[in-house]
């Protein structure tokens, strides 16, 4: 699914104007089938505004301290997610790489999908179900109007139900405790 960018900005003479206006194509993984991301806006310093509404940089997936990131994410039922059997493994972790850049750093390989990253997130499910797992397999499930803040805090999500949940997630860079 693709989603609508509308930027706007304030050009030189102080006026408001539309700067952008385009559709935001999911990037999805070869190893990682159902799963979507798509990286709306992001920057990796503390905002300032007004600004001019040209991007400002954000490469990495999880933002630094000070850094925010706006995206979607699609998890994919749980009977649905398995790469295909003749996947090229070191082409899809290059894929991953190239698109979500230090995603894979964060994910625990002895569990996958368990990671823990220095961000404050908020993600709010818009359409599925969706079940969020904590440390010890602490479990809770979420479904369309739910908003869950996550305070850095080890997790994974898993969806065993039969159709995709999506999510909007905002990704706030926090400094370690």
């Amino acid at each position: 699914m693709t989603n609508r960018r509308v930027v706007t900005g304030v050009n030189a003479d102080g006026k408001s104007v539309f700067v952008d206006d385009d559709e935001v194509e999911p990037f999805v993984p070869a190893l990682m089938p159902g799963f979507a991301f798509q990286r709306l806006w992001g920057e990796d310093e503390v905002p300032v505004a007004p600004q001019d509404g040209n991007r400002p940089p954000a490469d990495a997936y999880f933002p630094p301290a000070g850094g925010y990131r706006v995206g979607t994410f699609t998890v994919p039922p749980d009977s649905s997610a398995a790469p295909p059997e003749d996947v090229d493994v070191a082409a899809g972790m290059a894929e991953i790489e190239a698109g979500l850049p230090g995603l894979i750093a964060h994910v625990e390989p002895d569990n996958p999908g368990m990671h823990t990253t220095v961000t404050i997130d908020f993600e709010y499910v818009v359409s599925g179900r969706v079940v969020l797992e904590l440390d010890d397999g602490a479990t809770v499930e979420l479904g369309p109007g739910d908003t869950v803040v996550q305070n850095g805090t080890r997790h994974a999500w898993r969806n065993p139900f039969d159709e995709p949940a999506t999510l909007v997630v905002v990704l706030i860079g926090a400094h370690p405790a």
